[in-house]
């Protein structure tokens, strides 16, 4: 049976950290070692890898069965995590049991989502569960272990024990809003900033969520981005510090008439024309965006945890998203302010007591101006006084969790 959790009757939305820590000290959320409070964010917890990565022939479902059953078909090789860690190679799956198990009450569900970090080095991970037919959404009530799909696409990556990849949510009921509750909250305390000015509330584009488009005018120099290098060297990821980018990426500069023409099956960082801003009483997911095209796919790493771009005493303008952007078998022309990403809006079940951008929380991205992820050397800032054409941010192009 389930443990109890003590959460509001009379409320619907996404559990903050305090609310997830009780879930911890409940035994919802379980683990062999002590669960570090520092993986506790404002409205998500980051799961740790285990001591195992099996490498896999391909990816799978379990749908009736326990993952650890259904993988045995499927593994080629079994490494050790602990000490050094191992080099996951590009275009290979591997499934490696996280240190979290849940055991969630039967009004209780989850979600997974990498982390930003990991899909700007376009590592792409999902959670998978015993006798699931779907990644990531975990149903109320789930009691079981949790495992990582890992599936590095652009360069060599380094993990071992303990490192965390992926979050979770938790949430109860009807989280999200819909588009006129979205365009209502918006009215009242600002979501989205274009030039340092909230955009009206009957000019947002929504449909299941609220538009962002492109930013491709760039710095002085025309640079909009970042296209991932191929025969890149492994990337470290069990070290501690940023390193040069230049041999993991080239930087992409538009054309004229702000455009990009996106190459087949390439990886690229850009940002996101408009700036956010998401309050402490709501929490917000990049959702992965198909055009009707199909030419092209946007973002894998989905959460925005209250507080990210906001200011509680005010004076902010939000910040700007970084989207991860890969084109499919043709050429793609892309122009400045084109609509490619999507931000879906839940409420908050109470508001965190910690919040992105706080002091001591590691928010790599509060008042990100570029695309790059925190394993990179940023750019050098521009002068001060240079003022961003796209966000309202005070910092130059050139700079989510922790």
């Amino acid at each position: 049976m389930a443990p109890a959790l003590n959460l509001p009757s009379d409320r619907e939305g996404v559990l903050p950290n305090q609310l997830l820590s009780d879930a911890i000290s409940a035994g919802v959320i379980a683990a062999d070692s002590d669960i570090p409070e520092a993986n506790l964010q404002p409205a998500s917890l980051d799961l740790r890898l285990g001591e195992v990565a099996h490498r896999i022939r391909c990816s799978f479902l379990p749908d009736t069965e326990p993952v650890a059953r259904k993988a045995k078909a499927f593994i080629e090789d079994t490494f050790s995590l602990t000490g050094e860690g191992v080099l996951l190679e590009p275009e290979r799956p591997y499934l490696i049991p996280l240190k979290e198990r849940l055991r969630l009450p039967p009004n209780v569900r989850a979600k997974g989502n990498p982390k930003s970090s990991t899909g700007r080095i376009d590592v792409f991970t999902r959670i998978i569960t015993d006798r699931s037919y779907r990644f990531d959404e975990i149903e109320a009530g789930y009691e079981g272990e949790l495992y990582l799909e890992v599936v590095p696409l652009s360069f060599p990556v380094r993990v071992r024990e303990d490192l965390t990849l992926n979050q979770v949510r938790l949430s109860v009921g009807r989280a999200d809003l819909t588009d006129d509750e979205v365009r209502e909250h918006h009215s009242r305390v600002p979501l989205l900033y274009e030039n340092g000015q909230p955009i009206p509330a009957d000019e947002l584009a929504l449909s299941n969520g609220m538009f962002l488009g492109l930013d491709l005018r760039g710095d002085k120099d025309g640079r909009v981005g970042y296209r991932a290098r191929e025969h890149a060297p492994a990337l470290d990821l069990t070290k501690d510090g940023a390193v040069p980018p230049a041999p993991y990426w080239e930087e992409v500069h538009r054309e004229e008439a702000d455009r990009v023409v996106l190459s087949p099956r390439k990886f690229y960082l850009l940002m996101s024309n408009e700036a956010v801003s998401i309050p402490p009483d709501l929490a917000a997911e990049m959702t992965a965006y198909d055009p009707t095209s199909g030419e092209l796919r946007t973002h894998y790493a989905g959460f925005f945890d209250p507080g990210f771009g906001f200011a509680r005493g005010g004076g902010s303008h939000g910040a700007r998203a970084a989207l991860e952007v890969r084109a499919h078998d043709v050429p793609f022309s892309i122009e400045n302010g084109q609509r490619v990403c999507k931000l879906t809006f839940e409420r908050m079940l109470a508001e965190p007591t910690i919040f992105y951008g706080d002091s001591g929380q590691g928010s790599s991205y509060q008042r990100q101006t570029d695309a790059l992820g925190k394993h990179f050397l940023r750019s050098t800032p521009e002068p001060k006084g240079k003022k961003m054409a796209a966000a309202g941010d005070e910092l130059p192009f050139g700079t989510e969790e922790p």
